[in-house]
């Protein structure tokens, strides 16, 4: 083993251990007796059977996580690599396609492990406590919708990454990042319309209380919308949700059906508030920005390690190929994965409170966003009292409590 692969199987196997201790820390720290800021709202049995919930969770998880990692390095050690290359090449295919049937093969062999796991997470945890609304039907359909889409979308952007590096030369990183930039604007721009209505109908919401209430929000806050939408959440699960996707004239707010049966018009427009917050703060904007130069430096980095001759004995290649590097240069990047993670998470938290200040500052009541996010996480079964290392590995959102402190310290 050289270098390349010391490094990689080193923070492979640091990432999961990481991640085990955490998530053993993040069970120890659940109570099983309401905690002091939580008196009156949830119960011992709750407080049971969400940390039940996620002991479950958790552990199919880490099952998952461990087969994944123990399948990752036999298919290694095997020299899998190189078989399945060699498999390919017998078909005496052209570079690109060669390189999007080696690729797709390996994603096709990734997502036959997971889905049992799936499978068991939907039908056998979710079901038990109440949050399954899936049938096996809608589930085997959202499966080849999201395989065929993955297909029609991912393999013409696959084929062009691998064209440019191919043939491209020293500015290939460059034309990739411009490639796959406009290509995810694109998405961005029109997945509203084209894309989300294959998995979910949306109702353009129904005059009344509600609606006026969102409008005389939305007219009050300075935040134009063309479109407020209902989303049939309900139809695969009990759990609640709101969003903002699209921009432009695309733009859309979508309330799920659960959403707007179990909450008050206060705790709703409470809730789009803290969406309007985020939007207004340009979070989504920064965000797009920041995931368009973390991809640029992605690809400059991969421009000088896709060819590495040691990269490919690192995994045993009798031969060197784009399309291999690729997949390796994936490899290679878990090191730097495992730094700027905590970094965009921490971004993002940081996210959470400003919308949360900005909905304060622009709703009527504090209450009912406190309300809201109350019952969002008692009806979830959410971690009240997640442990810190587990927040900063995992967590996009701030602990609850954090965010009731901070929304009662707002001054208005």
């Amino acid at each position: 083993m050289n270098s390349y692969a010391w490094t990689i199987l080193l923070a492979l196997l640091l990432a999961y251990l990481m991640q085990v201790v955490a998530t053993h820390l993040n069970i120890k720290a659940m109570p099983e007796t309401p905690p002091p800021e939580f008196a009156g709202l949830v119960d011992s049995a709750t407080c049971q059977r969400s940390k039940a919930y996620a002991e479950e969770k958790s552990t199919l998880e880490l099952v998952s996580g461990s087969i994944d990692l123990a399948a990752l390095l036999i298919w290694w050690w095997w020299g899998g690599f190189n078989i399945l290359d060699q498999w390919v090449r017998s078909f005496q295919l052209s570079g690109l396609a060669s390189g999007v049937l080696y690729i797709g093969l390996l994603l096709m062999l990734g997502n036959i492990l997971s889905l049992p796991f799936s499978i068991y997470g939907t039908f056998i945890i979710e079901e038990r406590y109440g949050f399954n609304k899936t049938t096996p039907k809608t589930y085997i359909l959202d499966r080849i919708k999201g395989l065929v889409l993955a297909a029609v979308l991912g393999i013409p952007l696959l084929a062009a990454i691998l064209w440019f590096f191919a043939y491209a030369g020293a500015d290939a990183w460059l034309y990739c990042w411009g490639a796959v930039t406009a290509f995810l604007l694109m998405v961005q721009y029109v997945a509203p319309v084209w894309l989300m209505p294959l998995f979910n109908k949306f109702t353009p919401l129904a005059d009344g209380e509600l609606k006026q209430a969102i409008l005389e929000y939305t007219s009050k806050a300075g935040f134009t919308i063309a479109d407020i939408f209902e989303v049939d959440g309900s139809k695969r699960t009990s759990k609640a949700n709101a969003f903002f996707s699209g921009f432009g004239k695309n733009r859309r707010i979508a309330l799920f059906d659960t959403l707007i049966k179990d909450y008050s018009t206060q705790e709703l427009v409470a809730v789009l508030a803290h969406e309007v917050g985020h939007q207004k703060k340009h979070h989504m904007v920064q965000s797009l920005i920041f995931g368009i130069i973390h991809m640029g430096v992605m690809f400059y980095l991969m421009s000088i390690f896709i060819s590495e001759p040691d990269l490919f004995a690192a995994f045993d290649m009798e031969q060197i190929s784009v399309y291999a590097g690729l997949t390796f240069f994936s490899f290679l990047l878990t090191p730097l994965d495992m730094i700027l993670g905590p970094i965009f998470k921490y971004i993002s938290r940081r996210n959470e409170f400003e919308a949360d200040s900005f909905a304060v500052k622009t709703i009527p009541d504090r209450a009912s966003l406190i309300s809201a996010l109350n019952k969002l996480s008692v009806d979830t079964l959410s971690n009240l009292t997640p442990h810190p290392f587990y927040v900063i590995l995992n967590h996009s959102h701030p602990p609850l409590v954090q965010r009731i402190a901070a929304i009662r310290g707002v001054v208005v």
